[in-house]
């Protein structure tokens, strides 16, 4: 990955921070890392559900846009790593939990565009 597309992540990442903030989303745990890769985001949504979020960044269409890149592949290995946080936090062994995207569009200057929160993605 180019350092150019891990900055582009990284800032997709703060603003999806800012933009689940003010949904009324507190903030669990970020870039959550254990042996299995990386969860990018998980949160308590504001009626009390675990959200495992995605966060998904582009700065044009010509590869299809941020939200189109998260393949059945993708989904099971973030299905594996939730189970795997669920077991390793006995806390939440009783959770209700979702997935979501947040898909941050930039536009060729590097400003947000547009934010869009796919609730239950898959």
């Amino acid at each position: 990955m180019t350092l150019q597309r891990k900055a582009l992540g990284k800032k997709g990442e703060e603003e999806a921070c800012k933009f689940i903030h003010k949904l009324g989303y507190r903030l669990l745990e970020r870039n959550y890392r254990c042996k299995l890769g990386e969860l990018d985001i998980i949160a308590w949504d504001p009626i009390g559900m675990l959200v495992f979020l995605e966060v998904r960044s582009r700065s044009g269409n010509s590869f299809g846009i941020p939200e189109e890149s998260i393949n059945s592949t993708k989904k099971n290995k973030l299905r594996v790593l939730a189970r795997y946080f669920l077991m390793a936090r006995s806390e939440f062994t009783s959770v209700s939990c979702r997935f979501d995207i947040v898909a941050v569009h930039f536009n060729r200057d590097g400003e947000v565009k547009k934010i869009n929160h796919i609730k239950n993605a898959f």
